[in-house]
Formats: structure tokens, sequence, C-alpha cells
């Protein structure tokens, strides 16, 4: 029989309640994500396709977690500047990169040094969208179709330019210089908006752009799309054939959407952010973005993200350098 009950029963009492303490204590110091406002962190200029996305998920987001949602436009250097300023933020998930192929696929076969490490320095959140491009000219080109274009480009090599303000819009004109046999030169713009302003002044010739940046263009009649860049049309412009369609045979080239956050983010803010990122996807603001720029919403776990990543990386690899493109 114990001599003494009372006292085992006063120490355990005591033992709860220090460790009831100290959880409150711990839950005190922690509190639940988001806590105050977050930061969209976007590559590219106002107006293109990656900070419409961002503009509405931080909408839906900012309601479902009472928290403000601001987004940050650093546009510039590829998506480089942004990805480098949100690699060396805090690891705490307030600091979001919503990006795309350029920064974590393709800059790492454009650039032979990159101020950012897009696997190291990073956590994948989710996967946000897939889309494809248009390929676009003045609606005051002599051109009416792709075949008018390639002929074009045939009897006055590199004479003709194309545009491009992002990597995915380089490498669809890259890929279509080197599947049709043409020399177009190439002139960069820091965003597509950029790209199209000149387009529109007639500076440059052409240029292969996401749906969100070039139809609204299209529609208003200023400029007149060739052909589509996935082997499937788009469903904002449906009379539109695809590249390959149009005779380019084999052309096939899409983009990516996707969140990140700063390397060693605890798991939990991880999987509190990928929640609401992708429930943020099939809000009205968001669907609302894929409808118009003619893409669709794709969500992922963390881990599966880094591993589409890592596919896409090696794609895109495979494509630079059957382009005959050299590292920067």
């Amino acid at each position: 029989m114990n001599p003494f009950p009372h006292r085992r029963r006063v120490l355990a009492a005591t033992a709860a309640a220090v460790l009831c303490a100290a959880a409150g204590t711990a839950n005190a110091q922690a509190p639940a994500y988001p806590a105050k406002p977050v930061t969209f962190v976007v590559p590219f200029a106002a107006g293109s396709a990656t900070d419409q996305l961002a503009r509405a998920l931080g909408q839906a987001v900012s309601t479902d977690a009472r928290q403000p949602v601001v987004v940050e436009n650093k546009a510039g250097a590829s998506g480089m500047i942004a990805a480098q300023s949100v690699a060396k933020a805090p690891a705490d998930g307030y600091t979001v990169l919503i990006t795309t192929n350029t920064t974590h696929a393709a800059n790492e076969h454009l650039y032979k040094k990159l101020p950012y490490d897009p696997v190291k320095d990073f956590a994948p959140v989710t996967g946000l969208g897939k889309g494809g491009q248009v390929l676009v000219v003045n609606a005051g080109a002599p051109y009416k179709n792709v075949g008018d274009l390639l002929a074009a480009a045939r009897k006055n090599p590199g004479k003709l330019s194309f545009g491009s303000g992002s990597s995915s819009s380089r490498m669809a004109g890259e890929m279509l210089k080197q599947l049709a046999g043409v020399d177009i030169l190439h002139v960069p713009y820091k965003s597509n908006p950029l790209a199209i302003t000149d387009l529109l002044g007639g500076q440059i010739d052409l240029m292969i752009t996401d749906t969100s940046t070039g139809v609204p263009q299209v529609k208003a009649g200023k400029l007149r799309a060739l052909g589509y860049s996935t082997q499937k049309r788009s469903t904002q412009l449906p009379e539109v054939p695809t590249l390959d369609e149009a005779g380019v045979k084999g052309y096939d080239m899409g983009y990516w959407f996707a969140a990140y956050v700063p390397a060693g983010t605890p798991a939990p803010v991880v999987a509190r952010l990928n929640a609401l990122l992708a429930q943020a996807t099939r809000s009205q603001a968001a669907q609302s973005f894929f409808e118009t720029a003619g893409s669709e919403a794709w969500t992922t776990t963390p881990e599966e993200l880094a591993r589409f990543q890592a596919a896409e990386t090696q794609k895109w690899g495979r494509v630079i350098k059957a382009a005959g493109i050299e590292a920067e």
C-alpha cells in the first residue's frame, strides 16, 4: 500500500498544470498561420498573367484566412529579382512566390549564374494552373495565317523580329524558329505586356504570349491570332488552329503557375498555405481568370510539385539545347 498517496496526486496534478501552462505558452508564441498580412511576390509586371492570377488568389486567401494579402510585383531579369528576394526572405510563410516555369524550370538552362537555386532555396507549396500561348501579329500586318508569316521569314532571313517578356514566351518563339527552320530576331522585354505594347506600335513583328495578355488585344481587333501553342485549341479562340495544325508539326509548348516559399518554412505552415491556395483556385475570381486566360486550375501536394518541377526542368533543358540557345 502506498504510504504517500496524497503526495503523488499533488505531484501529478502539478506536473499536469506545468504541461498545460507550457502548451499555452507555446500556443501563444506560435499563433495559427496566418496571423498577419501575407505578401505574394510576382516576378512579372502588373497586368501579366501571373499577376492577374496572384491577385485573384490573394483575394480568396484573404477572405478565407481573414488576413490581408499584398501582391508585390518585382519584374525584371526573367523573374530572377523576385525569386532571389523570396529566397532570402524569412522562412515563415508570409512571403510567397507566385511564379511560373520561367524561374523554376527554364532559367537555370538560360543563365550561367543564377542568384538563387530553384530547388535548394525553396519549399514547394502547390501547383496553381496550366495553360498555352497564342502567336499574334499586328492587326495591320500582311500575314493572314502561319504560312504567310513563315514564308515572309524565309524570304527575309533575320529581318522579322519576335518579342518575349518571359522564358515561356521566348522558348515558344525559339521552338517556332527551330521546328519551322526560320531565322527570326529575338527582342527581350521585362514582361509580356511591354512586348505587346511594341507589337501594337510596330516595333516588332510577332510574339507568342500567354492568352490572358494576348486574347484581349485580339478580341479588341488590335492583334491578329495566327496559332495556338499546345496540341489542343484554346477555348477562348476556338477558330484559331494550333501551330501543329497550321503546319509546324510537333509544336507543343505550354506554361504553368506554382507557389513556393523560402526553404525551411515549417511543414505545418506549408500545409496550411497549400490548403488555402487549393481552395483559392476554386474561387469565383480564380475561375474567372482561368476562363478568360484559356487555362485551367491545377493543384498538387508539395511533393507532387517537387517531382513535376524536376521533370519540367529536364524537359526545358532539352528544348533549350535543341534550340541552340547558349546560356547568358
